[in-house]
């Protein structure tokens, strides 16, 4: 499929106003595919020019220019040529479109659990021309009328409100990239809150888990509506509010108007702790800024695609941190999300937050990463501590006056913050939004007779303008957190001139900034005494984010990182600090560390976790995060095969479905559960995410067969679902079984470009990933990777994802010597 660039994105903007889409669809006939009959009504700037319609249909029937029939032989790819415009034009087409199995398009879906069949559509990034003809990118907006017929009982939703017999009202102008739907034995749950309707779906093996949490969804929807609001001056502009939590979803989430679409994952059928349930709040949240940022206002084009995700990530984590009961999301922020701009932004990809250009919509999918996300969310909320939140929301309101149902660029977002604030932005936006790379603070310190005689914060990198928090601690108190204005290489804090010496001061207290930090030579001294005890989450975080930061940059050794563990862990209260310290040692550790030393590496680490798992509250998520952590990095076979079984389980922890799965993976990679555990597993939970973790267990099995059936399905199989190739990928390589998978590193390089082609681009990316060699840490892992990417018939999305994993070898290989 051709990718529409943004040079002919622009030249047909300029041409183009489009009016209209009707759009009808028959999903009652067969397994392969759907019809599709389009009407869209559009007006040209000069009659007689020509343009282009994107369609990717399996069989194209026919199209209809202003009443004359257009030769369906002359579809070029995903194109169909449209000659001789009139100043006012209406184009019919019809079409078979085929369902997706890739999240992409229309996806269809058969439960295991019961049978039964689900249809949703995921038009992003520019899927919509899967789905429907249509003129496919961001800013030629138009309003869309929906038809869908469905067979009998099932349920249709659409952006729309339903008016009846499939019909949904036609809805404000929408971007192609938004329109959805979802059908089938769908089972709802319905509410209403400040005159909008509220609805909540998900297919019916997961209705008694929906229903368990419906309150909590509503209630968090609810808050969240009121929150924005106020902020915002602005209320709700698409009608009905539905969120659909739907089967083998790509993303997270996507903002669709009035019918939010989610990965059915956030439905949990299992016990969870408060950090996953604090996360599915921010992605409601996030989703819901978008209504606004995206929705109401688009962007031009993908190359301001921070006015989305970056104000999304922002105002998601800040309104569920104001709106709801999860009021330490920037905690979690902290630790877990900054840290994947961080790492995004020190690879030779890296990007502006907000880039000059994007060439076509195939790069801009590479640009959804840890910079716009968490890089752009830390931009504005230092952002926002320089300007105030008065002047902060005053222009977005303005911006959202300005633009409302239209499309919108980081110039016309500057000027409006300019007129609401005095300030003069365009010297920010270029050091912030068009210059990428990290900057790093930390505090350097003269004394004097117990005082501080001096205390300087030097910057390294760009350099930029922060706006800082300093901490000084006497042991886990906070005495003091000093305001400051970093400008320049070094900015002194004339404050701390002459006070008494702290154990510990902590540059970016509060976490306000996007920045590494490095602590002075007495506060790294003190933190493994002082770490256990503070009271503030967040400054824990960001000492904890300090410490993995280091490590990962080679200037601590793991070895700091684990007596850090074993000191401070067991006393850790934050279950999200615990998940995300885990994580993130547990990845550093597989990559950093030659096997021997690794697998020594691990007990302390395994010890930690079970300390923590005798002191946490029964039951709770303190206890669950620990248990979690303990089952990633054991290696005591009995251990794991006696909680499966019933023994030696801790009180109060119950080995429910997802925590079985999670031990039977741990197991099949230490070869003490083999393909009956597996099966005898899936026989007791027959749904889709059992087949899932059963693909991956089977992945992961250390025998010859499962890594060549495993390296099959990767490679050349399109009849398996996105979720479940994922599923083999993430489950394929472990350092435990370097020998056994040392053959396929040369494969990988060798057969994933052709691999990559078979599939849509996000699933190819995804794959990938997650199927790299990452393991494989050596010299000639890193030669193979460079002779991959010497290659000229390699796609955008994977030459992306092997620079990225060539430099995580290359960090690796420094940290081993």
């Amino acid at each position: 499929m051709r990718s529409l660039t943004r040079a002919e994105a622009a030249e047909r903007a300029e041409l183009l106003t489009v009016d209209s889409y009707d759009v009808e669809l028959d999903v009652t006939g067969g397994p392969e595919s759907f019809d599709s009959t389009v009407t869209m009504r559009f007006r040209a700037t000069r009659p007689g020019a020509e343009t282009f319609v994107e369609i990717k249909p399996a069989e194209l029937r026919s199209a209809t220019l202003n009443g004359t029939p257009l030769d369906v032989a002359t579809l070029d790819g995903n194109r169909l040529p449209l000659t001789g415009l009139a100043e006012v034009n209406e184009l019919v087409v019809e079409a078979a479109m085929a369902y997706s199995n890739t999240g992409e398009g229309l996806h269809r879906f058969v439960d295991p659990a019961d049978g039964e069949t689900y249809l949703y559509a995921m038009s992003f990034l520019d899927a919509a021309q899967r789905i429907f003809a249509c003129f496919d990118q961001p800013d030629l907006k138009a309003p869309l009328t929906l038809t869908v017929r469905a067979p009998e009982g099932w349920l249709v939703a659409g952006n729309g409100v339903g008016e009846g017999d499939g019909r949904f009202a036609t809805t404000p102008p929408l971007a192609t990239y938004f329109v959805s739907l979802v059908a089938g034995p769908y089972h709802a749950r319905y509410d209403e809150h400040d005159g909008i309707p509220l609805g909540l779906f998900c297919r019916r093996s997961l209705a008694a888990h929906l229903d368990k949490d419906a309150d909590e969804i509503f209630e968090i929807t609810k808050a969240c509506f009121d929150r924005y609001h106020e902020l915002f001056g602005v209320r709700y502009p698409f009608g009905k509010y539905d969120q659909a939590f739907v089967p083998e979803f790509n993303a997270g989430a996507m903002e669709n108007p009035g019918l939010v679409t989610f990965r059915d994952d956030y439905i949990f059928r299992s016990a969870v702790t408060d950090g996953d349930r604090e996360w599915r709040a921010v992605v409601i949240a996030h989703e819901m800024a978008h209504q606004w940022f995206g929705d109401l206002v688009t962007m031009r084009w993908w190359d301001d695609l921070w006015l989305n995700e970056s104000f999304a990530e922002y105002l998601g984590v800040r309104v569920t941190s104001e709106a709801t009961r999860f009021d330490r999301s920037w905690t979690t922020f902290g630790l877990r999300r900054k840290a994947s701009g961080y790492i995004a932004d020190q690879r030779p990809s890296t990007h502006p937050v907000a880039p000059e250009e994007v060439v076509d919509a195939a790069h801009a999918l590479l640009n959804f990463d840890g910079i716009s996300y968490a890089k752009g969310a830390s931009v504005l909320r230092q952002l926002v501590a320089w300007l105030g939140d008065e002047a902060f929301f005053a222009g977005l309101r303005a911006h959202f006056a300005a633009h409302r149902f239209g499309n919108a660029t980081l110039d016309d977002l500057l000027a409006a913050l300019a007129e609401a604030s005095g300030r003069d932005l365009r010297g920010w936006a270029d050091l912030w939004l068009r210059r990428s790379g990290v900057d790093t603070l930390r505090a350097e310190v003269t004394t004097v007779e117990g005082t501080f005689k001096s205390v300087h914060i030097v910057q390294s990198g760009a350099p930029r303008p922060h706006r800082v928090g300093l901490g000084v601690y006497d042991g886990s108190a906070l005495r003091l957190r000093v305001p400051v204005d970093v400008e320049g290489e070094r900015t002194e804090v004339a404050e701390l001139a002459g006070e008494p010496l702290a154990d510990l001061l902590l540059v970016n207290s509060g976490d306000l900034t996007f920045a590494k930090v490095r602590l002075d030579p007495a506060s790294t001294a003190a933190v493994p005494r002082i770490l256990p005890a503070l009271d503030d989450s967040l400054d824990r975080a960001v000492l904890w984010a300090t410490t993995l930061d280091a490590v990962r940059d080679g200037e601590s050794s793991p070895a700091d990182l684990i007596a850090l563990i074993v000191t401070a862990l067991p006393l850790e209260t934050e279950p999200l600090v615990v998940e995300g310290v885990l994580g993130m040692t547990r990845d550093l550790l597989d990559r950093y560390l030659e096997p021997v030393p690794r697998e020594i590496a691990l007990q302390p680490v395994a010890m930690a976790c079970a300390r923590l798992l005798t002191t946490a509250p029964p039951g709770g998520s303190l206890q669950l995060a620990a248990a979690r952590g303990l089952v990633a990095v054991s290696t005591d076979a009995r251990l794991l095969t006696g909680w499966l079984g019933g023994d030696g389980v801790p009180e109060g922890l119950r080995i429910d479905t997802d925590l079985r799965w999670a031990i039977c993976y741990r197991l099949a990679v230490l070869g003490a559960a083999g393909p009956d555990r597996i099966e005898a597993e899936l026989a007791t939970d027959r749904s889709a995410t059992g087949e899932q973790w059963a693909a991956k267990c089977h992945a992961a099995l250390p025998e010859a067969a499962a890594k060549e059936r495993a390296w099959r399905i990767l490679t050349t199989d399109t009849t398996l679902s996105n979720r479940l190739i994922e599923a083999n990928a993430a489950g394929f390589w472990h350092p435990e079984q370097a020998d056994l998978t040392r053959s396929y590193v040369d494969k990988y390089f060798a057969e994933m470009p052709a691999a990559a082609r078979l599939r849509t681009p996000w699933v190819a990316d995804q794959v990938a990933k997650s199927a790299f060699p990452r393991y494989a840490v050596a010299a000639s892992t890193r030669k193979a990777a460079r002779a991959l990417l010497a290659r000229d018939d390699v796609e955008p999305g994977l030459r992306r994802v092997v620079i990225d994993a060539d430099d995580d070898l290359r960090r690796a290989l420094a940290a081993r010597r």
